[in-house]
């Protein structure tokens, strides 16, 4: 990756994911920190000790505890902030969203009110939403450009999830008023920022529907290579199980229970069938349940440590990529997908919007309505019986080399801030 300019900058990125812990907004840090370190950009983080996605503290080192200072993995300066251990209970999660905060805020201003650290650019990330606003008053205070990072399209999310909706009680109608005003908050916040960056076309173009100008597109990524694996032969295939894996978030967003339904009908039709659901979320208890009451051929296991998703994905036929048919989820591409696609193994989409658009145009996979088991179980029924080898098309595969691509994407997102923190750019009351 080339410098995007000669310009040095200082950015102050508030988070509350980062490394070491693992998921999709850690990843994508992980790798755009060095590059735009070799960009000649300094970052400095704001983030909670690791305690991503169980709630408590996965390490008790010094240099990850609240109020500690250190260098992380690439040479960026860390500032460990306070968090509250939590449950999956999304009033929980906000919760410690909500001290992370606060407490960024507070070490913010003490760290980097002097002139040494001074950032030029304070990005704040969504999720978690708490995130965004403490990046919001300490580029205020700071006198710093600010940018914020729609990973997601939250608060949009809330109202279609049914979280605060799901009982006609005082507490719920209070907190569905209490999101209203959020997402207003939170809409006059991004027409505020110096920049917001969003991972999709849809989402940058919604966001601009609602008057805000200043949107850019920097997706996300994935280091993810080709298995090396030859295609089952049919005949192979059909002698076993078909195969059928999901790993990743367990959650509401994902609405894993047509996964459930579509094996137990697969497999009453007479067709045998192993699906595997590795990861953890809020779902995981509802799902067993469900697992137990139809007798489906579905095993529900915690996740792997890295180093091992090559194997898990070179055992399916076919990898699962799911979402809800909610319409702020057309607007996303989960992150996921890139991974999927890159592995070169065919892919059952669950999805709809653009990245239902994505799997289509490219070939990756079978693309199916979100929730609808009946579909789902048909797919996989046919792919099952099919006499050709189940296999992606290779245009997946250079798609995401073209698109989701590291280097490129770090480059674009170092091309915004170097602009940003160019001292002749008039900063934004």
């Amino acid at each position: 990756m080339h410098p995007a300019s000669s310009t040095p900058g200082r950015v102050l990125l508030v988070t509350h994911y980062y490394a070491p812990e693992r998921g999709a907004p850690q990843r994508r840090w992980d790798a755009l920190v060095p590059r735009l370190a070799d960009a000649g950009i300094d970052v400095s983080v704001l983030a909670p000790p690791p305690h991503y996605p169980h709630g408590a503290l996965l390490d008790d080192s010094p240099e990850l505890r609240p109020g500690s200072v250190s260098r992380g993995r690439h040479g960026e300066r860390v500032v460990r902030v306070r968090y509250r251990e939590h449950t999956h209970r999304l009033l929980s999660r906000t919760v410690d969203q909500a001290v992370a905060a606060a407490s960024s805020v507070v070490l913010g201003l003490r760290h980097f009110r002097g002139r040494a650290h001074r950032p030029d650019v304070v990005v704040g990330t969504v999720p978690g939403i708490p995130s965004m606003f403490a990046a919001w008053i300490l580029a205020r205070l700071l006198r710093a450009r600010f940018v914020v990072e729609m990973r997601d399209a939250w608060p949009d999310l809330i109202a279609p999830s049914g979280i605060f909706h799901s009982a006609r009680s005082t507490r719920s109608r209070v907190r569905a008023a209490a999101t209203t005003v959020v997402h207003r908050v939170v809409s006059r916040v991004q027409t505020r920022a110096d920049a917001v960056v969003t991972t999709t076309d849809t989402f940058a173009q919604v966001l601009r529907e609602r008057g805000i100008e200043r949107v850019a597109v920097v997706r996300n990524g994935t280091a993810f290579t080709p298995l090396d694996r030859e295609p089952v032969p049919a005949a192979e295939r059909r002698a076993r199980p078909f195969r059928a894996l999901y790993a990743g978030t367990i959650g509401r967003a994902q609405g894993l229970d047509a996964v459930v339904r579509a094996a137990a009908q697969v497999a009453a039709a007479g067709q045998p069938i192993e699906v595997r659901l590795v990861g953890v979320g809020a779902d995981v208890p509802k799902l067993q349940a469900l697992v137990n009451v139809l007798d489906a051929p579905v095993t529900i296991e915690p996740p792997v440590p890295f180093d091992q998703v090559r194997d898990l994905y070179a055992w399916a036929d076919t990898l699962v990529v799911s979402l809800r048919d909610w319409l702020p989820l057309q607007w996303t591409v989960p992150s996921k997908l890139y991974e999927v696609m890159a592995s070169g193994v065919h892919v059952t989409a669950c999805v709809a919007g653009e990245a239902a658009d994505i799997v289509s145009e490219v070939g990756a996979g079978v693309v199916v309505v979100p929730g609808d088991a009946d579909a789902l179980a048909k797919a996989w029924r046919e792919l099952a019986a099919s006499p050709e080898p189940v296999v992606g098309d290779p245009a997946a595969v250079q798609w995401v080399a073209e698109h989701a691509d590291d280097d490129s994407l770090a480059d674009r997102y170092a091309r915004l801030l170097h602009r940003l923190s160019t001292p002749a750019t008039k900063v934004r009351a």
